[in-house]
């Protein structure tokens, strides 16, 4: 399976129109275009999983640099997802100490 990154896509191209481009190549088996969790609207990127490793070279070979949706699109084998570091606020349990709240002053302490 080879997984691909798209990049530039044009606000108004759905899923269908870039399966469409991609089966030219070869068996797709999944197409995700990533939309703003708030708008609803394209982030202008997606990713496409094709099925054989060959056919998706041959994709983005192709693909990478040519017109979709009346613009020129940036085609490249998707790398990883990295595993978010933990230790934001929001992903913390402990809060830990805040400073001020219940601590001595720095003369109590000695």
């Amino acid at each position: 399976m080879k997984n691909i990154f798209v990049g530039n896509l044009s606000f108004n191209t759905n899923e269908d129109e870039l399966r469409v481009a991609f089966e030219a190549y070869g068996q797709v088996d999944r197409v995700s275009i990533l939309t703003d969790r708030e708008t609803g609207r394209s982030r202008g990127f997606g990713f496409v999983e094709m099925a054989n490793n060959e056919d998706g070279e041959k994709a983005i070979t192709a693909l990478n640099g040519s017109q979709l949706g009346g613009r020129t699109i940036n085609v490249n084998e998707a790398r990883p997802k990295a595993e978010r570091a933990g230790g934001g606020f929001r992903d913390r349990g402990d809060r830990g100490d805040r400073g001020d709240r219940g601590a001595r002053s720095h003369r109590d302490r000695w």
